[in-house]
């Protein structure tokens, strides 16, 4: 099979959700000899694109955008491995740290945040869900974190995302990490408030906050970052 094609059937595995098939053709292509960093770009990427694409004109929905994602997950582990560590760097843009805040166990809007970031180049470190507050800042230092993001979809788990920003702030973190939130019941109100580096509505806006906050490279010392695709606030 020509390296093309290859590629072509990686990006459509991709944008399908096949993990395992996608994982396989992944190995295809290394082995034909494809340089890692054209596996990601023109194979992986191209398909998550597609399936972003298609999300976002409504075509395809939530539960095909996060087996898109879980798939992503898994192929670009696997580039990564097989990158040269020059390669590696120049295709990373940052390293975020994600979790559901402690209380809340939905991780949908999560996964596909965690998805969207990876595809555009962010090592994402994802702690699932129901987080405690001290294990943020202590993932944070382990894997030398550029932004720290915790989200929540229930009213009841709010103050957890204060009692973490306040706990980074306690333990004289403040200026290493960008501190972001978001989920339904947070405000662009609330986080401005709170004091939060970010904020968006979407995992599309999320991704493109965290691309103008790691080029800004000032955490905790300007105003919160409020990116809305549906009305520009920032």
């Amino acid at each position: 099979m020509a390296n093309d094609e290859i590629l072509k059937k990686l990006a459509a595995l991709v944008a399908e959700g096949e993990e395992d098939d996608a994982v396989e053709a992944v190995k295809e292509a290394l082995a034909a000899g494809i340089p890692p960093l054209t596996v990601l770009n023109e194979g992986a990427s191209a398909g998550m694109d597609v399936v972003s694409a298609q999300y976002s004109a409504g075509e395809a929905f939530l539960p095909e955008l996060v087996l898109a994602g879980d798939a992503m997950s898994a192929v670009i582990e696997i580039i990564f491995e097989n990158m040269s560590s020059e390669d590696a760097a120049a295709s990373k843009k940052g390293v975020v740290v994600l979790g559901q805040a402690k209380g809340d166990v939905h991780d949908i809007g999560k996964n596909v945040v965690s998805a969207l970031l990876a595809v555009n180049g962010f090592e994402v470190v994802d702690l699932g869900i129901d987080v405690e507050v001290k294990t943020f800042i202590e993932k944070a230092k382990e894997v030398n974190a550029d932004i720290i993001g915790v989200s929540t979809l229930l009213t009841t788990s709010l103050p957890y995302l204060q009692d973490t920003l306040q706990y980074i702030k306690d333990t004289g973190n403040r200026d290493k990490y960008h501190f972001i939130v978001g989920g339904g019941p947070v405000t662009p109100e609330f986080a401005q408030k709170m004091g939060a580096d970010g904020w968006s509505r979407t995992a599309f806006d999320c991704v493109e906050m965290c691309k103008k906050l790691v080029a800004e490279g000032k955490p905790g010392q300007g105003e919160t970052l409020l990116v809305d695709s549906e009305e520009v606030v920032a």
